[in-house]
């Protein structure tokens, strides 16, 4: 019997991951899969400033001439934010007593430093025998108050059962607590007893250019602190889903950079040449080389922001899943329109397309339909469901066109806060 060729639809399905307790955001469909937690260092400052006087047009050596300067230029710059910026980058410790742990030993040298970042090994029962507390994982952020407030990952910070430790860059250490978890994106504050600390400030995102040099710090590998690399903004406004621990997450948005690959970067700032943040490291492509990617500084801001006023970081959500239609998505599977976001449940059972007690199931909203416009704006792929409702608070409405049963027809919805 000759084999059919599958559909461009069942190609996506093949290589999504549903997105586990992620309300707002699709299960499926997606093409790029990415491994949370393993950051490398990214990016180094192109400066042509410090080229003084010109050079004969002609002249021997002319050209070595001015590219010697271009390259102490930009090695000055690079030099520059690393000694303003490196006192404010944190590598942070996750610890466990890993005899109350199944899938670890007593046997210090059977556990994987980075067991949270790729689930755990061999599986074992839990001891009951004397506390063998011992580093599980290592990650990094940065302050953002000069009273210990610091930025990093969620996944650095997502097991509950840990205790995490902050180390400064003067070697210090600081026991730190976790004060909130972002419901919707992969960052979490954290707080550490200390005044005076020195800070990063976060810029605006929305400005960034591709090709611009950017610089990253962190704690590669969990155990070299404040590792500096280099290198440029190789796209804006990605979207990836983000594998950990068996777990997975959609990010949009996010800043694409051609950084070098290295484990515990997860959480560490990516700086422009004038030592501002510009985005947090989050998640490399186990495919591809020198890909990684980075959350905007301007969704750190927010969450910064509606922390500070109600003490937890909040998120407006509608609670669909879908997946933006493409050409040969609405080819393929014969969808009546070309463009929108088809509403869809994930790989599992449990991933429903419409999250029961949602705002979208409040309104009406149905597996299959296809919204087609947020607030009057055409949903394509330089504007997503996410992008659309994440530039919303807590209890905006918004108004969607969908295509539902075969008419087009207006719902308004009124955002709820993720949990």
């Amino acid at each position: 019997m000759e084999q059919k060729s599958p559909t461009p639809l069942q190609e996506l399905e093949q290589k999504a991951y549903p997105v586990s307790g992620f309300k707002q955001l699709p299960g499926r469909f997606v093409s790029s899969i990415v491994i949370i937690g393993l950051f490398a260092g990214l990016a180094g400052g192109y400066l042509g400033a410090g080229l003084q006087g010109r050079t004969k047009i002609g002249l021997p050596g002319q050209d070595q001439i001015v590219n010697q300067k271009v390259v102490i230029a930009e090695d000055s710059a690079i030099v520059d934010v690393v000694k303003k910026a490196s006192p404010a980058v944190v590598s942070i410790i996750i610890s466990k007593d890993l005899s109350k742990v199944p899938g670890f030993g007593t046997n210090p040298f059977e556990f994987d430093p980075f067991a949270p970042f790729f689930g755990f090994g061999q599986q074992r029962a839990p001891s009951q025998d004397t506390p063998n507390v011992q580093q599980v994982g290592a990650g990094s952020g940065f302050f953002v108050s000069s009273d210990g407030l610091i930025l990093t990952n969620k996944h650095v910070v997502s097991d509950e059962q840990a205790s995490y430790t902050v180390l400064t860059n003067d070697r210090k250490k600081y026991e730190a607590t976790v004060l909130a978890r972002d419901p919707v994106n992969d960052l979490a504050i954290l707080k550490v007893d200390v005044q005076g600390a020195p800070t990063l400030e976060l810029t605006d995102s929305s400005k960034l250019d591709i090709g611009q040099r950017v610089i990253a710090i962190g704690n590669s590998l969990g155990q070299y602190a404040n590792t500096v690399t280099t290198g440029v903004v190789s796209g804006i406004g990605r979207s990836i889903v983000a594998a950990s621990s068996g777990e997975t997450e959609q990010l949009e948005g996010v800043i694409q950079t051609d950084a070098a690959i290295n484990p515990g970067n997860s959480g560490g700032p990516l700086l422009n040449t004038v030592g501002q943040v510009i985005g947090i490291n989050t998640a490399v492509d186990r495919e591809g080389q020198l890909v990684g990617f980075a959350i905007p500084a301007n969704d750190a801001s927010h969450a910064i922001e509606t922390f500070r006023k109600g003490g937890k970081i909040t998120r407006p959500y509608l609670g669909v899943r879908y997946v933006m239609i493409t050409e040969s998505l609405a080819d393929g599977e014969k969808l009546p329109r070309n463009y929108g976001a088809l509403v869809a449940r994930g790989q599992n059972m449990t991933d429903l397309a419409i999250i029961p007690g949602s705002p979208a199931d409040k309104a009406d909203l149905v597996e299959n339909d296809i919204i087609l416009e947020c607030d009057g704006k055409k949903l394509e792929q330089d504007l997503t469901l996410s992008a659309c409702v994440k530039g919303k608070q807590v209890g905006d409405e918004v108004t969607l066109t969908v295509y539902h049963r075969g008419e087009e027809k207006t719902v308004k919805v009124k955002l709820e806060e993720s949990k």
